[in-house]
């Protein structure tokens, strides 16, 4: 499987693939808004979205954002919102399949 920082220059956002694993740690987070295309209607559409900022990647430290628009991966990641328990925390992410099927926390280890 070819490296995703080899396939483009900047590397702004975490991007899952298809069954891979991702360990991800947050230093902050925000909700924010953003206009995606609706996989099944095709039109644009403006939603809410959780927006982590990424210290951390598969153990090396970056500088990058993971952005949730699935209400119910946001609503597994919402009791680690709580006083901001998530920054005690990596992140074990897995997309399970391609397209619009959202990624799923596979588990989560102290810091």
């Amino acid at each position: 499987m070819e490296d995703a920082r080899l396939s483009s220059p900047i590397s702004n956002w975490v991007i899952l693939q298809p069954g891979v694993q991702k360990v991800l740690r947050f230093s902050d987070h925000r909700i924010t808004t953003t206009v995606i295309t609706d996989p099944i209607t095709r039109g644009s559409k403006t939603v809410e979205a959780l927006q982590f900022s990424v210290i951390e990647e598969d153990g090396s430290p970056v500088s990058r954002s993971f952005s949730v628009i699935s209400q119910k991966l946001a609503g597994e990641l919402g009791p680690y919102l709580v006083g901001n328990r998530y920054l005690s925390y990596r992140f074990t992410f897995i997309k399970d399949s391609p397209g619009p099927t959202p990624p799923r926390i596979a588990s989560v280890v102290p810091v």
